[in-house]
């Protein structure tokens, strides 16, 4: 049972007297006593004429995966199985990061009849988003009180990855299908598979000609060459206690998960092979084994349910996971944070391992408000902040020299910048032939 605030602004006005006839009269006193009890008689009449909330049956309808700034719309279904007309508000009552608004409907449901109440989701976090509860309030006629009950109603909704990075993809898998020579714009060069043979023209290089074949024609022939297909690319992202740090109004964790995006959707594409891990002590994520649509099917399923961990991620057992994923020579691409060379020794110490079988890449993603307080140097505090902005840039710059000399890259960027910057890695390494 609620009280609404009609009954209590009716309730208010047994003042009257008492301003009319002064505090001091009994009729004042009687007069304020005998509206109060009416009051109460018709808020308890108002409460027995009120349908019962808990005759109301729910349903409900919801899509079962949204990517993260989307809007959905859930439809809850109330159906009246009582015999009294409903005058309710109805509260569906979704988590806030749901992104929901305004939960609350007046609705009015006659006997035996269905009605339909959207609501217009905007999830702001990644993530399972459920609901449980629906709290139904029912109104008497005269609206003085209700009655209330809470409902059982469950729904879920998963919320995607964005994978806003996509709008890079077109542009890098024309430039895989360049570099393919499956365009009319033919690129010349070293790859690491045989192609063709074809005739030598000038400016090819001289080492691509095959002798046997020339001795067997009466022109010089050249063999081509294309990127090697059906490697392995195995992305693995740090989920410790870095990843949760937000730049750029977004956390590290999420800025890797739209790198791996692109990338697997790029490898992929160019016919390799792709596995993704998220990993900091344990296995946070997984996906092996999948191609195509399904490969980034699973990824941002998986990646959906996946939260930075506040420990520190275990380097030395990364080299174990990637050969409990291939035993063959692959890309190896661990985004993770680029600290000072403290927070970073334990990456540099397995990096070795790493390096000596496989091509490997260290993607960070950078500070771009970083660069920016090293510009401005207006007064003592932006003096101060420009100097810490060095030293952290500098610290950046010594690990990165650190894990180029262990023979691995390093890909850094800005929230933006990194996913488009390492699929160019990828297409440049195919270009070079050491993938």
């Amino acid at each position: 049972m609620t009280l609404t605030g009609r009954f209590v602004a009716l309730l208010a006005l047994g003042v009257v007297p008492i301003v009319l006839f002064g505090r001091a009269s009994e009729t004042a006193a009687t007069v304020l006593g005998l509206w109060v009890v009416a009051v109460l008689a018709l808020g308890i009449l108002d409460l027995i004429l009120a349908g019962s909330p808990r005759r109301v049956a729910l349903a409900r309808s919801l899509p079962s995966r949204v990517r993260l700034g989307e809007t959905v719309t859930s439809d809850l279904y109330l159906t009246n199985t009582g015999t009294r007309r409903l005058n309710m508000v109805v509260r569906d009552a979704w988590q806030p990061s749901a992104g929901a608004g305004n939960n609350r409907t007046k609705l009015a449901l006659p006997p035996g009849e269905r009605r339909v109440v959207s609501l217009r989701l905007t999830p702001h976090r990644r993530g399972e988003r459920r609901v449980d509860r629906v709290t139904v309030r029912s109104f008497g006629p005269l609206g003085l009180w209700a009655r209330q009950a809470t409902l059982q109603a469950p729904g879920q909704i998963r919320v995607l990855p964005p994978f806003n990075a996509r709008k890079h993809l077109p542009s890098r898998i024309t430039r895989l299908k360049e570099l393919d020579g499956r365009t009319s714009l033919m690129v010349r060069g070293q790859g690491t598979e045989f192609d063709s043979l074809r005739e030598y023209v000038r400016g090819d290089d001289v080492r691509s000609i095959d002798w046997r074949a020339t001795a067997r024609h009466n022109d010089v022939m050249v063999r081509t060459w294309r990127p090697e297909r059906d490697r392995r690319v195995v992305v693995l992202i740090d989920s410790g206690r870095t990843s949760a740090a937000r730049v750029d109004d977004e956390p590290r964790l999420d800025t890797a998960f739209e790198a791996s995006l692109l990338l697997a959707a790029l490898a992929s594409t160019a016919g390799d092979h792709v596995d993704f891990i998220a990993y900091d002590r344990r296995v946070r994520g997984r996906v092996k084994g999948a191609q195509g649509a399904e490969l980034l099917s699973r990824m941002v399923d998986t990646m959906a349910l996946i939260e930075p961990e506040l420990i520190e991620t275990d380097w030395s057992a990364v080299p174990g996971q990637v050969r409990a994923v291939t035993s063959r020579q692959a890309l190896v691409v661990l985004i993770t944070s680029i600290d000072a060379a403290g927070a970073s020794s334990a990456l540099l110490s397995v990096l070795p391992q790493l390096t000596r079988r496989h091509t490997v890449i260290v993607a960070s993603v950078t500070d771009p408000t970083t660069l920016a307080a090293t510009h401005e140097r207006g007064n003592r505090e932006e003096v101060y902040r420009a100097a810490a902005a060095e030293r952290a840039l500098l610290d950046v710059a010594r690990v990165s020299a650190a894990i180029r000399r262990q023979g691995a890259e390093v890909v850094t960027g800005s929230p933006a910048d990194l996913p488009p910057a390492l699929a160019d890695r990828y297409i440049a390494l195919k270009a070079a032939g050491r993938l």
